[in-house]
């Protein structure tokens, strides 16, 4: 099985990212894309063999949040209220197509959609997912989708969505929120233990990553990304690597 290891952000310098770690999914392109020229020039000074994925942008998958929109640079055109929430909308498509653009910048693979709790899981919102992605363009990028909330005690809707709308479904695989069996890739996103759905300020002990090598070495998955978004996702990350070494020897 490959195992790609890497956090969500660059936490540390991006030498270093470059050096020790696989991979960084790229956090700015949910919050404000940055121009194109920057994007160049992260793929180019990376080596070939590091990875960059990348989170679609918040307009997408959000909408309209004051809070979150301050931090905007880019100019917003259209209506607020069309963004967000995967309406097909000249506005939403647009949007899209700013994380398409990102995403084809630094050579990725993989481009995140994550929803907040706010788009419950229901059969209206499923449809709304399933429309948007079989008729946005898609560029050839494997598209990993994280809900937030009660989408996953709904197990089976869950599925059905991914499966209709062509998506690999991501999430902390340390709260036990699993792919179904048939999924060949594993996109886990680790947010820390305890507290809420995030618990962004916890530390991985020794215990916790030796479980979740075993996770890993002993799924059925082709290949799996493990991305550490806490605090001390860095040293975490890098912990992990070792721990899954020699769990993955056995």
């Amino acid at each position: 099985m490959r195992v790609v290891v890497g956090t969500c952000g660059f936490q540390k310098s991006r030498k270093m990212h470059y050096k020790l770690l696989d991979a960084v999914e790229v956090q700015q392109t949910f919050y404000d894309p940055p121009p194109r020229s920057r994007l160049d020039s992260w793929r180019s000074e990376a080596p070939e063999d590091f990875e960059f994925t990348v989170k679609a942008w918040m307009l997408v998958t959000h909408g309209y949040n004051p809070r979150l929109w301050r931090r905007l640079k880019r100019r917003v055109a259209g209506d607020r209220s069309a963004y967000g929430g995967f309406k097909l909308t000249r506005e939403n498509l647009w949007a899209w197509s700013v994380t398409l653009e990102a995403a084809e910048a630094l050579k990725a693979r993989i481009i995140v959609v994550q929803t907040p709790a706010s788009f419950e899981a229901s059969i209206e919102n499923s449809e709304r997912i399933v429309e948007f992605f079989n008729k946005a363009e898609r560029g050839g990028f494997i598209i990993a989708w994280e809900p937030r909330g009660a989408w996953w005690e709904n197990p089976n809707l869950l599925a059905e969505t991914a499966r209709k709308a062509g998506l690999v479904i991501a999430g902390d695989v340390l709260r036990g929120r699993l792919p179904p069996d048939e999924q060949e890739l594993l996109y886990a996103r680790l947010h820390g233990l305890g507290g809420g759905e995030v618990n962004y300020k916890y530390k991985y002990t020794d215990d916790d990553l030796k479980r979740l090598a075993t996770t890993i070495c002993g799924g059925l998955w082709s290949e799996a990304y493990v991305m550490f978004n806490n605090v001390y996702s860095f040293d975490d990350a890098l912990r992990f690597k070792q721990v899954l070494r020699e769990a993955c020897k056995q």
